[in-house]
């Protein structure tokens, strides 16, 4: 057999390699569990749209860094329907995927490791049920990404709020592999490395009597919602619900990504 037949048997067998690499690596998925308890989001959570009140967080488990290239890869090979150009237009935009060599092969320079992006609400969704799980809630996600390396919340430290928001003053590069320094649940990658979807990004910061009384405008600006945080120094967090705000079920972009959430190990709910 000579060189260049079997670079061609190769090159016919990558696609099937590397679902099957992928395969097996979406099955060591890690979840750490998080004990939940009183919590006060930046958001309001009262009646009035200025302040807020402190909210009870029920105790549930985190993926313990976002999916990946390599798990979202698996996934497509076991539901076709998710692959790049198969999605529905009603599901996804005609960014999805837009980086991936074919509908079920990731694009050369994507690191296995690395978040997977360019994935809309509605796949993010089915891979977390898929797994057994869900997305999770705007004010699960804002509390485990309350907590450093050894506080359950250090928002209150301007050095480490300032280290978040200096993440996000760097030009976007090609990302890195998922598993930075875990803070004190166990949980990696909440800031610094891409976006996440939350299950409910649609509701984020928009006041309940604007949507009660029927305001026509307040969805015609991108983030508009996020003119209701009620903590204005929390700057990143601003910018976040500022994109997750302006967005469709059906957008994806290169820095957005997603994990999933489950009931806490041991939990009957």
């Amino acid at each position: 057999m000579n060189a260049s037949h079997t670079r061609s048997r190769v090159v016919k067998l990558l696609p099937a390699l590397v679902v099957a690499f992928a395969a097996c690596a979406a099955h060591a998925a890690e979840y750490v569990d998080l004990p939940g308890g009183r919590f006060e989001s930046v958001l309001p959570q009262g009646p009035v749209p200025t302040l807020s009140s402190p909210v009870d967080i029920a105790p549930f488990a985190m993926r313990a860094t976002p999916v990946t290239v390599e798990e979202f890869a698996a996934f497509t090979a076991k539901h076709r329907e998710w692959q790049r150009g198969k999605a529905p237009a009603l599901f996804a935009d005609k960014r999805y995927l837009i980086n991936w060599s074919s509908p079920a092969v990731p694009g050369a320079r994507m690191l296995p490791h690395s978040p997977v992006t360019d994935v809309s609400w509605f796949a993010a969704k089915a891979f977390c049920e898929d797994e057994g799980g869900r997305l999770p809630t705007w004010l699960e996600w804002e509390y485990a990404a309350a907590a450093d390396a050894t506080r359950r919340d250090a928002r209150s430290d301007p050095a480490w709020r300032q280290q978040i928001l200096s993440w996000y003053e760097k030009p976007t590069s090609a990302l890195g592999d998922v598993g930075s320094a875990p803070n004190s649940y166990g949980v990696r990658d909440l800031h610094g490395l891409v976006w996440e979807w939350v299950d409910d990004f649609n509701a984020l910061f928009i006041a309940g009597d604007s949507r009660t009384q029927g305001d026509p405008d307040i969805l015609k600006f991108c983030g508009s919602g996020a003119l209701n945080i009620i903590d204005r120094d929390s700057y990143a967090v601003l910018m976040r619900i500022a994109l997750l705000s302006s967005l469709k079920a059906a957008d994806t972009t290169g820095t957005l990504g997603f994990r999933c959430v489950r009931p806490k190990q041991g939990s009957k709910t």
